[in-house]
């Protein structure tokens, strides 16, 4: 069996996090398919970079480094990307379901005429019988992600072309490292082999980043809101808790689409994946689409006036009662007992 790669996003000379998160994952399903773990990286001054790598279990690092691959314009990755599949059959290839990733992706695709799946949430391998033709496919990758805005849940298979492409979200895999001392190898790409001048029509004459102000997925503490908060005013009572517990804001989709908060903030199959130590969750009711984004942190708290919400079913405490009630009480006690 041909291999899984991964295309690892570069910023500031530092491999993107959801491209580490997808090197685990990689790793795990190329356990299973029993074939090798591949990095992509293209940008300038990589050196040195595949020691960032090769813990994560790499097996092999294709080395694009060239001083017009940075910062990233859509033609010449692409067109390396495209090169290199072609000849090396890869089975998998995986991307962030970032801006780059979600550009990226879909013109690679095209080209090979493979398909892709966009914004996935998990990803497994199995096997498929096509009735119609009385086919077994074995060992296919199955591309899960949420559908019609979070209501449905849909499994996609690619059996007849490669690679089966798909665009993972940040965080909704684990970054672990499976071996500080793991090495594997590098192979230096001869990228003048698949660009060509016209692939360098667009250039960045100035480009500017603005970093998030919200920093939900390193937060330890997350305290967050649904549709029964009821009203800003009450959500201002969230930021007040958050503050005092060094924490930031969530929502469920149910708020945010009610305007009581902003879309940044949403938490869920169609919004951001976090692993707090603590998890307040104040009115909502708990539905897979947002469970799905948080069910993973170390403490949940529930606060709702309905004692058979479903999201008591996954707290570790559940507190009953009205969140305009509740809070104030919480924020009067944890400033009591932090000073």
């Amino acid at each position: 069996m041909n291999n899984i790669i991964v295309y690892c996003e570069i910023e500031d000379g530092k491999v993107a996090d959801v491209s580490l998160e997808l090197l685990t994952k990689g790793r795990s399903l190329a356990n299973e398919l029993k074939c090798k773990l591949e990095a992509l990286v293209i940008g300038s001054d990589l050196n040195g970079i595949e020691k960032t790598l090769y813990p994560f279990g790499v097996d092999t690092v294709f080395l694009a480094n060239d001083t017009r691959l940075y910062p990233y314009v859509t033609a010449p990755h692409a067109a390396i990307m495209i090169g290199l599949f072609k000849e090396e059959k890869p089975q998998v290839a995986l991307l962030g379901a970032t801006s780059i990733g979600r550009d990226l992706g879909p013109k690679v695709s095209s080209a090979l005429h493979s398909g892709l799946t966009a914004d996935c949430t998990s990803l497994v391998i199995g096997d498929h019988y096509e009735k119609k033709t009385d086919t077994k496919y074995d060992q296919l990758l199955y591309q899960i992600r949420p559908a019609f805005g979070g209501n449905i849940i849909a499994t996609i298979i690619n059996p007849d072309c490669r690679p089966q492409m798909a665009t993972v979200r940040e965080g909704v895999m684990k970054k672990e490292i499976m071996d500080a001392n793991y090495v594997g190898e590098i192979k230096n790409i001869e990228v003048d082999k698949y660009l060509a001048p016209e692939h360098f029509a667009v250039k960045i004459i100035e480009r500017h980043i603005e970093a998030s102000k919200i920093n939900m997925k390193g937060a330890p503490v997350v305290v967050a809101g649904g549709y029964g908060v009821g009203s800003k005013e009450n959500f201002d009572l969230l930021y007040q808790l958050a503050e005092v517990l060094g924490g930031e804001v969530g929502a469920s989709r149910a708020a945010v689409d009610a305007g009581l908060v902003e879309h940044d903030r949403q938490i869920g199959q169609t919004g951001l994946t976090v692993r707090p130590r603590l998890y307040i969750a104040c009115g909502i009711s708990g539905q897979i689409q947002h469970t799905a984004g948080m069910e993973e942190s170390a403490m949940i708290i529930s606060i709702n006036n309905d004692i058979n919400a479903p999201i008591n079913k996954i707290a570790d405490y559940a507190i009953h009662g009205k969140v305009e009630d509740v809070i104030p009480k919480m924020i009067k006690h944890y400033k009591a007992n932090t000073k």
